[in-house]
């Protein structure tokens, strides 16, 4: 297979509505594999339930609104593995394709009342890859999402390429960039709510650095889209247009052109054509974590560990294994 196609959907939640939300992925999951040539649907950053962009426009002093808020996204939120998650794997077995999906995720592993910003990847056969969680939120993000760690970096053999990605802003990070460069990343994901010259920029550049094919992926929302029933929509949104956010939802190859989108203003599906080849032969002159490198130079360490809340120690102490990576360039 020198050729295959990806799909990336510019379109909005079912504002904070789990099920309904996941029933409008596998919905879009089944249409973007109508064209059999498909092999990957991307979906944006925090698509289920939404993304919560209300922590931008509601002031910090405003505890009670903010507080419910939370509490309504938590439960409306996906703990990894559910039924929920399992019924976006069979939507991908079903249509053949790999998915990666942004969400909000419940964490398990301690209070269950914790959210991270997570990418989860599921295979053509309806298996979990694995997950991303977003390293540092943004800004008044901070109100609703944790930081990730090291444990959930990772880039995913498939049979089209290896794939990975980062979320938002995690993409001017250069050294979070760098350790998927060096683990051989050639598809490169960017589930986003950013939008704009400046975000589409940042893209093209990531592509021509990495010598990776970029999909940049984000929710298309209109102010009709929130519900009225919420509050903060007339008291905060009043002044706000048609559009919340716009799209621009982007696929760029490897030497930094588009070769699909900008999708502005509207809802739908982008698709683009990729070829194997060109995962390898644009780095004859440019291979940043190869050739290009200076590893006698710079080194980056890359810590994989997990930081669990809890820790119970049954029996003998054992030392934890360590899973620290030093990546040269």
């Amino acid at each position: 297979m020198s050729t295959f196609k990806i799909a990336t959907v510019q379109s909005a939640p079912v504002f904070m509505d789990r099920e309904a939300t996941i029933d409008k992925t596998c919905e879009l999951i089944a249409e973007a594999a109508q064209d059999d040539d498909v092999r990957l649907v991307v979906f944006p950053e925090a698509f289920i339930p939404t993304y919560p962009d209300w922590v931008w426009r509601i002031p910090p002093g405003q505890h009670q609104m903010l507080a419910d808020l939370y509490g309504e996204l938590l439960e409306q939120s996906v703990t990894i593995p559910s039924l929920a998650t399992e019924r976006l794997c069979q939507a991908a077995k079903k249509a053949g394709v790999y998915v990666a999906v942004g969400l909000n995720e419940r964490n398990t592993e301690a209070s269950n009342a914790t959210l991270y910003n997570t990418l989860l990847y599921i295979d053509a056969e309806g298996n979990l890859l694995g997950k991303h969680r977003k390293l540092v939120p943004t800004a008044p993000e901070r109100m609703v999402w944790a930081q990730g760690d090291g444990s959930t970096l990772e880039v995913y053999e498939t049979s089209f390429g290896k794939l990975s990605g980062l979320i938002c802003w995690e993409n001017y990070m250069p050294l979070a960039r760098y350790a998927l460069y060096a683990w051989g990343v050639q598809l490169y994901l960017a589930p986003t709510w950013d939008r704009g010259e400046p975000w589409l920029s940042t893209l093209r550049h990531i592509a021509k650095e990495g010598r990776v094919y970029v999909v940049g992926c984000s929710i298309a929302l209109r102010k009709e889209d929130i519900p009225d029933r919420f509050e903060f929509k007339a008291k905060y949104y009043a002044e706000a247009g048609e559009w919340i956010n716009k799209g621009d939802s982007v696929i760029v190859g490897p030497d930094g052109e588009l070769i699909a989108g900008p999708l502005h203003k509207e809802q739908g599906i982008l698709y683009a054509e990729l070829d194997t080849r060109q995962m390898h032969a644009p780095k004859w002159n440019l291979d940043v974590a190869g050739h290009y490198a200076r590893p006698d130079v710079f080194r980056l360490t890359v810590s994989k560990d997990g930081h669990p809340m809890l820790g119970v120690a049954q029996g003998p102490k054992h030392e934890p294994q360590d899973k620290t990576e030093v990546l040269e360039g």
